[in-house]
């Protein structure tokens, strides 16, 4: 597996495990849907979470969160759309991402709630 795969998995670990201890319930990862793969999906009453985790190991180019383009953002929420249909059930769905900068054997976290909507 490629480096960035792997710094990718990693940060999608730390993710889940941060949000497990802030009382989430994981109810998918790396879920996919045609072109487009949420990374976790998690529920707090009352609401899905969606997530996207971005990871980097340097930031020289901008944060973590700045590699959430347009894009992807319509990809994810036509994914989400089809997972609530699926699910039969009215929720309040929020999109959020975190950002994780590894910085040798630290790192930075932030959890940004409510980062994109739809469009």
């Amino acid at each position: 597996m490629a480096q960035h795969n792997e710094l990718g998995k990693q940060g999608e670990s730390v993710a889940v495990d941060y949000l497990v201890r802030k009382g989430y319930t994981i109810l998918e990862t790396n879920w996919t849907f045609q072109k487009a793969e949420v990374d976790i999906i998690a529920f707090k009453a009352p609401i899905l979470a969606v997530i996207e985790v971005k990871t980097r190991s340097r930031i020289d180019f901008g944060l973590p969160q700045d590699f959430v383009k347009p894009k992807q953002i319509q990809r994810l929420t036509k994914a989400v759309d089809a997972y609530v249909q699926q699910m039969k059930g009215d929720v309040q769905v929020r999109f959020d991402i975190i950002a994780i900068h590894f910085q040798g054997e630290s790192l930075d976290l932030e959890h940004l709630e409510d980062a994109f909507y739809y469009f």
